[in-house]
């Protein structure tokens, strides 16, 4: 339910700001996927700690805050949940597509496509970029695995133990919000800032499937697993350990000492 909400708000922020003109530059489409992390977080923290990314999953299950035997059913349950999003965003945005690609010339399943499948998977460049822009595999890889580190680190931080049960522990989701909007806000001119398996891989295949076909993944080939599967997995797994080996140890010895 949770990566549902994510998935399904952050992308429909996306699609009214291609086909519509909706929103006015990045920082309002980097604020609307905050603001669908945040409520996606509220909705879902009570009932399951509210991971919604692989990546997260991954990294709460090595630094042993998770039991591996957990691992799979969260990972069912994001891929799940953010299938079913892209499904109902084309079910409510399919014919608003369709008239936009005949407007525009586009045939779906063309590298022009890109334009529209962009609103279900990300790639590099942004497709929203001239066409000098280029980004290659490794920057992509780069910068996915350093804002899903930058993520990771800040909810680590927010969710450790002096946190927790404070008056502002409310205001958790709202800050990892605001994070995953700053590192969109930096990160989506060249990659669109995924920062989650779960919300890339989903709904790309459901693009694939939808007729866009290998148009639905960016070039080269399987670069859509090194850069928005394994970049954010590496980054996270990092962070897991940056926060496990480095910066735990210093609050522990001062478990003591009244938290501030």
């Amino acid at each position: 339910m949770g990566t549902f909400l994510l998935v399904f708000l952050g992308c429909s922020t996306v699609a009214v700001t291609v086909l519509f003109d909706a929103h006015v530059g990045l920082m309002q489409v980097a604020i609307g996927w905050g603001l669908a992390v945040t409520l996606a977080i509220y909705a879902s923290r009570h009932l399951s700690c509210a991971h919604l990314n692989p990546a997260v999953s991954f990294a709460m299950t090595v630094a042993k805050r998770m039991g591996w035997s957990r691992l799979p059913a969260y990972l069912l349950g994001q891929f799940l949940g953010a299938f079913a999003a892209a499904a109902l965003l084309y079910l409510l945005f399919g014919s608003a597509i369709a008239q936009f690609e005949a407007l525009h010339n586009l045939t779906r399943g063309t590298a022009a496509s890109h334009r529209t499948a962009m609103i279900f998977g990300e790639f590099f460049p942004n497709p929203g970029l001239p066409a000098w822009v280029q980004v290659s595999e490794a920057t992509a890889f780069l910068a996915e695995a350093t804002g899903t580190a930058v993520l990771v680190l800040l909810i680590f931080s927010l969710t450790e133990k002096c946190n927790v049960g404070r008056p502002d522990e409310a205001l958790s989701p709202l800050f990892i919000g605001a994070s995953v909007t700053l590192v969109i806000a930096v990160l989506a001119p060249l990659t669109q800032a995924g920062l989650n398996p779960a919300r890339d891989l989903s709904p790309r295949l459901f693009a694939a499937w939808a007729g866009w076909g290998k148009a639905a993944f960016p070039s080269p080939p399987y670069s859509f697993l090194t850069v928005y599967v394994a970049g954010p997995m590496c980054g996270a797994v990092l962070a897991a350990f940056g926060f496990t080996k480095i910066i735990e140890p210093l609050v522990l010895k001062k478990e003591n000492e009244t938290c501030c």
